[in-house]
């Protein structure tokens, strides 16, 4: 790769994770608030009945999650080849097997889905009917979800990242909306609240499909039936098939025996927990999801010494991001929920620090993960890292079973998360020739050095500052991003990542002047 061609690259990449950001932070916005609302208008006991049912919605997608993997990898694959005519195929391909598969589940859920709510789970007879209606609403959402993934794998591919954040502004819109509607209105709040998430999966698949039909020429879908494509991608969708079963029931299966054990409150802290992690999540995810097609796009071009810098450089950075933001949050977990919500579900705090800590592992790794599917042979890598991450519901359940309280689920996702994540270093030096010494000086131990770093002053200040005020919070969060930036840069940043940040301080300094 020319010296131009990576410098163009990296600005590329730069641009799109600022306009994921602006993305990120103006929805993370709206969903804090929202879900305050919402918690507070349904109450704490539909709140987590709805939680639940989503996770029972969420099981169906082990049927598809392979194949939406197969969809991103084979379109970013083909652009990054720049084969028009196989990307239009595999384009038109992948939407033509989206609806066979949304038309299976839609059968699969109205029989299965409808048994276990009704006879398996946890809830109170009188909100059996609504929860019924919330059911129905959460599958159709979940087909509409599941037809856009070609499109949305479109927009990734090309790299025109402003399109998620255009089209968040219309979405944010309308789940302020929701809320006003919910505030307003008598109807049943569960009922109506699953109707109107509905909707709105349906307006930002319509706007999804206009922006991709008139940006992308691949984009216009025509039936067609590939049968050599369909048996390549249903290989691949086959091997990720195994992967997808262990991440649906590291996070829905436990969400299911949370319920069948504690009854749907303590699904309502699960769910309390999940939105304050996915909002930390998302800092990295974007940053993430503005690097991985380069990582395909290298593997595509045979360009391994810039795909294994890439690797490196996003798994450092993942972890930084998520860390500059976890701390002062796992800090102060309990002050955190208490001033945006004004009644906080038992365990809330608790689930949030493990669920913070996995997020984190789970993010440093995911690099590693994108280039195993850019190689198309996934099959040692699922079977090893799927196999070690199922094991987190049969263990949670007997813990539960013997007697343990709902922390120990968490507990155990993230021992085993850890042991996964030492497992995925070493398949990728058998599947693409990583360096597990590089990986581990160049990540490792740059991270135990940040946090060996950044952690002891916020620390210190958090036991040993008084008062308890919202002022003593604020101070503690701007002393936390503070020393973990400031530890970043000192012992987290190679040479030339230094000297770049320093340049871009300089430039605007100069500018300004």
């Amino acid at each position: 790769m020319t010296v131009q061609a990576s410098s163009g690259n990296n600005k590329r990449i730069a641009k799109n994770t600022l306009l994921l950001y602006f993305r990120m932070i103006f929805m993370m916005a709206v969903s804090l608030y929202t879900s305050r609302v919402v918690l507070n208008t349904l109450g704490v006991e539909d709140f987590g009945i709805y939680n639940v049912i989503g996770g029972v919605v969420a099981m169906f997608s082990v049927i598809s999650g392979g194949l939406s993997a197969a969809i991103s990898r084979y379109i970013t694959f083909e652009l990054g080849q720049g084969n028009t005519a196989k990307l239009k195929s595999v384009f038109s391909s992948s939407v033509t097997i989206q609806i066979g598969l949304a038309l299976l589940i839609f059968v699969l859920a109205e029989i299965g889905g409808v048994w276990f709510l009704n006879e398996k789970m946890n809830l109170p007879e009188s909100r059996i009917g609504a929860a019924n209606w919330v059911l129905q609403c959460s599958i159709l959402t979940f087909m509409v979800n599941l037809i856009s993934v070609p499109y949305n794998a479109a927009i990734i591919a090309h790299e025109r990242m402003q399109a998620f954040a255009y089209i968040s502004i219309i979405e944010v819109v309308l789940k302020l909306l929701i809320v006003y509607i919910l505030v307003i209105f008598s109807f049943d709040k569960l009922k109506l609240y699953g109707i109107l998430l509905l909707a709105v999966a349906c307006v930002i698949r319509i706007a999804y499909g206009i922006y991709c039909k008139r940006n992308f020429k691949e984009c216009t879908y025509h039936f067609t039936f590939n049968k050599a494509l369909l048996k390549e991608m249903m290989g691949f969708a086959g091997w990720n098939f195994i992967g997808n079963c262990a991440s649906i029931l590291s996070t829905q299966g436990v969400n299911i025996l949370l319920n069948i054990f504690f009854g749907p409150t303590v699904n309502a802290a699960r769910g309390v927990a999940v939105q304050v992690q996915n909002a930390v999540l998302q800092f990295s995810q974007n940053f993430q999801t503005a690097l991985n097609p380069q990582i395909t796009k290298n593997y595509a071009k045979g360009d391994r010494e810039a795909m294994y810098k890439l690797i490196i450089r996003s798994s450092r950075f993942s972890f930084f991001l998520l860390f500059f933001l976890s701390l002062p949050i796992f800090l102060m977990t309990q002050e955190v929920l208490e001033l945006w919500l004004k009644r906080v579900p038992d365990y809330s705090a608790v689930f949030l620090k493990i669920s913070l800590m996995i997020v984190t592992v789970d993010a440093m790794v995911n690099p590693l993960m994108v280039a195993a599917t850019a190689t198309g042979h996934v099959r040692h890598y699922q079977t090893i890292v799927g196999g070690v991450v199922m094991l987190i519901t049969p263990v949670a359940y007997v813990a539960l079973k013997l007697g343990a309280a709902p922390p120990a689920v968490f507990v155990v996702h993230f021992i085993v998360c850890v042991v996964a994540a030492i497992a995925r270093i070493y398949i990728l030096k058998s599947l693409i020739g990583l360096s597990v010494r590089n990986y581990m000086t160049q990540v490792g131990k740059n991270l135990l050095m940040v946090i060996l770093v950044g952690v002891p002053l916020p620390l210190s200040l958090y036991y040993f500052v008084t008062p308890d005020n919202f002022l003593r919070m604020v101070s503690l969060g701007v002393v936390c991003m503070l020393s973990v930036a400031m530890a970043v840069y000192s012992v987290g940043m190679d040479v030339n990542e230094k000297k770049f940040v320093t340049d871009q301080f300089v430039k605007k300094f100069n500018c300004k002047k």
